[in-house]
């Protein structure tokens, strides 16, 4: 879903009456817990994600897939009035991002900040709550962390808090030297 969770401004814009949608029902959390949902369901499936993003199938027919997927699912009936409404306005293919911009209004509420972390091995507990501890100094806000597995860095940690990313990866450190190395 890296492509597809591309915050654009469609995206943030639907995020937006989405979230206002919700706050203005009570209803932000139950929103975010299905869309926490639908996100994870996202990156499962190869055939969502080609439903969402081919122009192959019409908005009546991704309209109808998200309703299934919502039913099954138990979503909450704003949660599922929206993705109706999405796919009606054939944006479906901008779900990734809306539901990426609707965390991030759900968490500013909330006033956590939200993390993605990324190292080469699955965290433990332990290490999760010593980079919770870190960005929370760092932040001065709690952090939401979001933990993703990339055997590509090699070791060590990438985080990217909103538009920052930090790299602390033995990748970069490593292209660096070779960088360095080349210009000697």
């Amino acid at each position: 879903m890296a492509d597809d969770s591309k915050v654009t401004d469609v995206s943030a814009r639907y995020a937006q009456a989405l979230f206002d949608l919700a706050s203005d029902n009570g209803q932000i959390a139950n929103v975010d817990a299905d869309l926490k949902s639908l996100k994870a369901m996202i990156a499962d499936s190869a055939d969502l994600r080609t439903l969402l993003a081919s122009p192959a199938f019409d908005s009546e027919a991704k309209g109808k897939g998200l309703a299934g997927i919502a039913d099954a699912a138990g979503f909450h009936a704003l949660t599922k009035k929206f993705l109706a409404f999405l796919a009606h306005q054939r944006r479906a293919n901008a779900l990734g991002g809306v539901i990426t911009s609707y965390e991030a209004l759900s968490a500013a509420h909330r006033g956590v900040v939200s993390a993605q972390v990324t190292s080469a091995v699955p965290l433990t507990a332990a290490q999760t709550k010593g980079v919770a501890a870190a960005l929370r100094q760092s932040l001065g806000k709690d952090p939401e962390i979001e933990t993703r597995v990339d055997p590509a860095i090699l070791g060590g940690l990438k985080v990217r808090v909103g538009s920052r990313l930090y790299d602390a990866s033995l990748k970069s450190k490593l292209d660096s030297l070779k960088f360095a190395l080349k210009r000697a």
